[in-house]
């Protein structure tokens, strides 16, 4: 049961706050909009933004993970698997690399950004347009743009808190299923209405939107927001698989093999971070890990923790006691 008085702010922000008050902490809200908060108890202060922006990491810490090629970079030097990439800082020098990227499956991206925003995944590429156009939308977000290879598999994020896994999410992509009778535009507003879902990552799932990427996407399925799809049958509007972008989350902690939490922490530990989301693509999770099975595609500075205390599938993990208990609390 989350604490009153305290709506308003980022559920993971929520969640902390209500551990700590049970822990006899006190807390003050420093700034509502930044989820700022300052926790207190006898002589220990500590300030927390975002819930898992805290003292633990150091100042450069968070900004390797922000850098995506830094990061890969680090991470490859410590023999992890990461995906082959290129940077590019202009629409100009992306078109001359095109001939080379032909009928491959490749992730575009910006270089420094969370959330998946401007993120977008070209299967099999045969468009200069859409290449173009994707190319584009990633330079909005940041002046560099990184062109990766896409890894085949299912999407997990792994919470790293104080070198232990407190928590594994499998995200699934924002989808709706169908009846036979109602759109897809009609399934989604159907499915949005539902109070897990909300917007500004106060409630446990995001809202789906129907914007360019999910049409595009939509479009690559022969589809469009007013198909009706059959009985059954699951539509996905997005490739990628963030919750910020209305997926659905599943607790994968119990499942998830060790040796794959062991990369985990190797790939926090590499980059030196205490809380740290590392993003792993597996593509059979029963079998051990080897070069073709598994790759890191993304750490997180500022993992969220909510989905992991109300996943649409599995139990609460409780990781906000991990925060508090790398702070001293």
């Amino acid at each position: 049961m989350l604490t009153k008085n305290f709506e308003g702010l980022e559920l993971s922000t929520q969640i902390l706050i209500t551990e700590a008050l049970a822990r006899g902490v006190e807390v003050d809200v420093l700034d509502w909009d930044d989820n700022f908060i300052r926790l207190k108890k006898g002589n220990k202060v500590e300030y927390v933004k975002q819930a898992t922006k805290t003292s633990a990491d150091t100042y450069v810490t968070p900004l390797i993970m922000e850098n995506k090629e830094v990061t890969k970079l680090i991470l490859k030097e410590h023999g992890i698997n990461v995906p082959q990439s290129t940077t590019v800082k202009d629409l100009e020098e992306a078109l001359k690399k095109y001939p080379n990227l032909q009928g491959r499956d490749i992730v575009i991206k910006p270089k420094s950004t969370n959330f998946g925003e401007g993120v977008l995944i070209l299967r099999d590429l045969e468009s200069q347009e859409n290449y173009k156009t994707a190319v584009e939308q990633a330079l909005r977000y940041d002046s560099s743009v990184m062109i990766e290879d896409f890894i085949e598999g299912k999407e997990y994020r792994f919470l790293v808190i104080q070198e232990e896994v407190v928590g594994v999410m499998h995200r699934v992509p924002a989808n709706v299923v169908g009846d036979g009778l109602h759109s897809i535009r009609e399934l989604v507003a159907e499915k949005n209405k539902s109070p897990m879902r909300g917007k500004g990552h106060v409630t446990p799932l995001e809202k789906i939107s129907i914007g360019t990427v999910e049409e595009n996407h939509l479009a690559s399925q022969r589809k469009d927001a007013n198909s009706v799809p059959e009985r059954g049958e699951v539509v996905y509007l997005r490739q990628n698989s963030n919750i910020s972008t209305g997926g659905d989350s599943i607790d994968f902690t119990d499942e998830m093999l060790k040796d794959y939490k062991i990369i985990a922490v190797n790939s926090a530990r590499a980059v030196g971070a205490k809380i740290c989301g590392v993003d792993m693509i597996i593509l059979d999770v029963k079998a051990k890990p080897d070069e073709s099975n598994h790759s890191i595609i993304e750490l997180n500075f500022n993992p969220v923790l909510y989905p992991h205390d109300f996943p649409c599938q599995g139990q609460n993990r409780q990781v906000e006691k991990k925060v508090l208990d790398l702070l001293g609390f």
